[in-house]
């Protein structure tokens, strides 16, 4: 038997309860994992409260993200006793997920959790995380490095701006700090950032073509904030979009591009290949600061986690909230 948070619908809406449920009930999948720790993240909140379109199947056992060690394997590229990462795949929102002692996955969409990092770690990092470094690789495959100028991070006092910008400032790049939350300027600067850029100016309806800032660009905003960060992106520049927290659209012309050369990549962490993230795992445990794994703003139980589904969404919680299994 096994603790589980367990997601029904009744009448159109959703209800969480944590359950014991026994190993009979979990998918058939080669890989058994012992899950030590998750983490709550925004689309967690969608799916928990029903807020958000993000589960279709009942029941579900939430959390798109886990880390923990192999219990049984049927497949050779795993073996019990070793440490695994899991983001993103669908896991928690169309495959049972990790807010669950046990979780029963397919090993394509397994990683081995690099020497160095332990799965309370992993979990820090996360979807955000390995998304941020998503981002930074993008860059630099985009031939931005450290001397090319400014780097702007939208959406920074999220989770993948914050990861972003102490990565990009380890890496020895400048960092300015887009953000709608000016109180938290402090703690942007504590992260790395050289300076801040407020929303409001960023959002404000810009020409085609705007005074050359940055070298790079890593957004999580989309619409207007994007459109403004294309137009004042240096000749030659990559901007890497991850996000679309802003909306949807993107009112901007080709201008940008065959004018000034710029280089719009899209960064998508969901779907994204096992090579690649294997690359980008690594990186993290290499380039992330140590203080970085630190940065826990809570550590909660399952229990706990209706109650804090709903304080994501309604923006009142800041930093990486883990559920200890």
């Amino acid at each position: 038997m096994f603790k589980a948070l367990v997601l029904e619908q009744e009448d159109g809406a959703t209800r969480a309860e944590v359950r014991m449920l026994d190993e009979s009930s979990l998918p058939n999948e080669k890989v058994q994992v012992a899950v030590e720790y998750s983490s709550l993240n925004y689309k967690d909140g969608l799916a928990i409260t029903g807020a958000g379109k993000i589960i279709n199947q009942f029941p579900m056992v939430p959390g798109i993200d886990l880390a923990g060690t192999v219990i049984h394997s049927e497949d050779d590229r795993f073996q019990p006793g070793q440490a695994v990462v899991l983001t993103g795949w669908g896991v928690g929102e169309r495959y049972w997920g990790g807010f669950a002692e046990r979780a029963n996955l397919n090993p394509d969409w397994l990683v081995p959790l690099p020497s160095g990092l332990s799965p309370r770690e992993a979990m820090v990092i996360g979807t955000a995380g390995l998304t941020a470094m998503l981002c930074v690789m993008a860059l630099e495959d985009g031939g931005v490095t450290p001397t090319s100028g400014p780097i702007l991070v939208t959406g920074a006092s999220g989770g993948v701006g914050s990861v972003a910008i102490a990565l990009l400032a380890q890496l020895g790049y400048e960092v300015v700090a887009g953000t709608g939350r000016p109180e938290g300027e402090e703690y942007l600067k504590r992260l790395g950032a050289d300076s801040i850029r407020l929303r409001d100016e960023m959002a404000a309806p810009s020409r085609p073509l705007e005074k050359q800032l940055w070298a790079g660009v890593i957004d999580t905003v989309g619409d207007q904030v994007l459109a403004r960060a294309l137009a004042e992106t240096r000749y030659g520049g990559v901007v890497a979009a991850c996000g679309l927290a802003g909306g949807v659209k993107l009112p901007t012309t080709v201008m940008p591009f065959i004018l000034r050369n710029v280089r719009l990549q899209g960064v998508d962490s969901v779907m994204c290949p096992t090579t690649q993230r294997i690359r980008a795992w690594e990186r993290l445990q290499q380039d992330l600061p140590r203080e970085q794994l630190q940065a826990v703003e809570a550590e909660i139980s399952l229990e706990q986690l209706p109650e804090y589904a709903a304080r994501i969404l309604r923006g009142e919680v800041r930093g990486r909230t883990l559920v200890a299994l």
